[in-house]
């Protein structure tokens, strides 16, 4: 089968690898259709883990795929059937697993096309309980974009950051895929969206997708709009990814009592942040990784029901590789870039 490894060289390349066996009993053996690109592949390809790991190494932590064949005592899947996959290998019998919250995994063995060989590739066997079914209506392409790029927003939106209708919220990077689907869950509560965006190509794209506001940070200094348009108030919430570029003034746009909630650091993992600020303002700092497999299931029915819409800069292919990373990396993308298979 095909696949897409990061080498001993750290180069990226689609490579022949053999064919799983068929499923054991508890697993599921799925086809994948697509793998949606996120910055933790980038990561990976510059050869920044958080944990050791031999290369080569699959990449891929975001995916979709039809059911091939399945293992014995498996319910509720079948040939056929298209699914989204939970990007981490958790161990389902923790406390953390037992109650749903996946993400908090006390012996999770690792994120696929991180630390574990991934899913950028034709077949894959992993325990049916990480292979979520999509909803009818919900085709791959939705899918694949299901477990990272929507699930996380929706865990740093509603189970960290809480956020409500009638309340204004500050999206940095709206571009980014997880920009995209934050604005667009953001609005789909009645929320007011604030965003950031890299060049003017993309003010209108964001305002389109919902944004009420959009800052084009390269040109102006985002804090001070932000003041402006709230009324010196602030905002209740800031989502945040970029890290040490934008931290510091992303807590200025907070309200009193409002909430950070960050789950990257694309800039850079280091920064300062004002401690009287911190507890004179009484602000709550979040820090938010990935999503639970309640998460995933609330994304794909978002999906299904049109609340939310995957954006896709950019198809390719295998061979396409070397040129969609350099292009995720260069910030130019407007949504997601998709690697089909």
């Amino acid at each position: 089968m095909r696949a897409l490894q990061v080498l001993d060289s750290r180069q990226v390349a689609a490579v022949d690898l053999p064919e799983p066996p068929p499923p054991g009993p508890g697993e599921v053996q799925v086809r994948i259709g697509a793998v949606a690109l996120n910055h933790i592949d980038v990561w990976g390809w510059r050869g920044m883990a958080f944990a050791k790991r031999k290369l080569p190494i699959v990449v891929g932590v975001e995916a979709a795929g039809t059911v091939a064949a399945v293992g014995d005592g498996v319910e509720g899947l079948a040939p056929g059937q298209l699914v989204a996959i939970f990007g981490a290998e958790t161990c389902g019998t923790c406390p953390a697993c037992r109650a749903g919250k996946e993400n908090l995994c006390e012996n999770v063995g690792g994120i696929r096309g991180f630390h574990i060989d991934g899913l950028a590739r034709e077949l894959v066997n992993l325990p049916a309980r990480l292979a979520i079914p999509a909803p009818d209506g919900v085709d791959v392409v939705a899918a694949a974009c299901a477990p990272v790029t929507i699930g996380t927003p929706q865990h740093m939106l509603f189970d960290n950051a809480r956020l409500e209708g009638g309340q204004t919220i500050l999206i940095q990077a709206g571009g980014s895929g997880i920009g995209t689907a934050a604005i667009q869950l953001a609005k789909a509560v009645g929320a007011t969206v604030i965003t950031t965006v890299g060049s003017d190509d993309k003010i209108e794209k964001a305002k389109a997708l919902g944004a009420d506001h959009v800052i084009n940070y390269r040109e102006d200094r985002f804090e001070s709009l932000v003041r402006k348009i709230t009324k010196k108030r602030g905002v209740d919430v800031v989502f945040e990814h970029v890290g040490v570029d934008t931290f510091a003034k992303s807590m200025f746009c907070l309200k009193r009592g409002g909430t950070l909630v960050t789950c990257g650091s694309t800039t850079g993992i280091n920064c300062e942040i004002n401690l009287f600020q911190l507890y004179q303002q009484q602000l709550r700092l979040i820090g938010s990784f990935g999503c639970s497999v309640r998460n995933l299931k609330e994304t794909l029915d978002k999906l299904a029901s049109g609340v939310v819409r995957p954006v896709v800069d950019t198809m390719t292919d295998l061979d396409g590789i070397d040129e969609a990373l350099a292009r995720l990396e260069s910030r130019q993308v407007f949504g997601k870039i998709i690697v089909t298979l």
